[in-house]
């Protein structure tokens, strides 16, 4: 689904962020939702680096997803994942089973699996020139392999978590792609397949390829060469 200028669905994202960050900020998550449900959006964006005042009237912290629908507005990735689903009637109904697999999974992939892959991501990406991290990162390392294999067996043969493909396949498919070491996911073979089926869905891949279009545009190294033609090549 192209973006809408008109829609009344609009999500806030950021203008630029460092290349390490580009497909990986989470308002993929809303985007790539919008795209899989056929629901048009448009989209607001922000400076990352310096975040308007007025923006923490709609997100507390500054962060992005923020979606405005019409008058309802939502932050924190999972909330709008959970808003999107149910505008599109992508949600089974209230008081189901299948409602209640898919909002657990959904809740299981921020509470019990995305806190140990950004522990991860900081020791091993960030702070990995602190001299705590290397100390910490064995530990760490068995303790996320120990949360992915046991996702791997409840994922057992079937092809998503919750039946059909859903919002908690979103969440865990961007949370799992955040990994940074692929050895990680090594010993769990079918959680690799089970990422590489979630990138090759069309609608997810829509959803990179508009997140990453305005990076270019407005990359700080791009405006500082158009404000300053003279010093290109000095």
């Amino acid at each position: 689904m192209p973006i809408d200028p008109t829609s009344q669905i609009e999500i806030t994202a950021y203008e630029w962020v460092p290349s390490f960050a580009q497909g990986q900020v989470r308002d993929l998550r809303p985007r790539w939702t919008c795209e899989e449900y056929t629901l048009p959006y448009k989209v607001r964006l922000i400076s990352a680096i310096e975040r308007p005042e007025w923006y923490y009237d709609d997100q507390p912290w500054g962060q992005v997803p923020f979606v405005r629908d019409g008058e309802v507005g939502i932050f924190e990735s999972g909330a709008t994942l959970i808003h999107l689903a149910e505008k599109a009637g992508a949600l089974p109904p209230t008081g189901s089973q299948e409602r209640a697999k898919v909002l657990s999974w959904l809740l299981a992939a921020f509470n019990s699996i995305e806190p140990f892959v950004m522990e991860f991501v900081n020791c091993t990406f960030f702070s990995r020139k602190e001299d705590w991290a290397p100390l910490r990162r064995p530990s760490l390392t068995t303790a996320l392999e120990g949360r992915l294999k046991r996702l791997e067996t409840a994922l057992g043969d079937d092809e998503w978590l919750a039946g059909d493909f859903s919002i908690a396949d979103i969440a865990m498919t961007t949370i799992l792609r955040a990994i940074p070491d692929p050895s990680v996911l090594a010993p769990t073979p079918a959680l690799a397949a089970y990422v590489e089926r979630g990138i090759a869905r069309p609608a997810f891949q829509r959803a990179l390829e508009a997140q990453l279009a305005p990076f270019a545009e407005h990359d700080p190294k791009t405006k500082a060469k158009a404000e300053n033609p003279a010093k290109e090549g000095v």
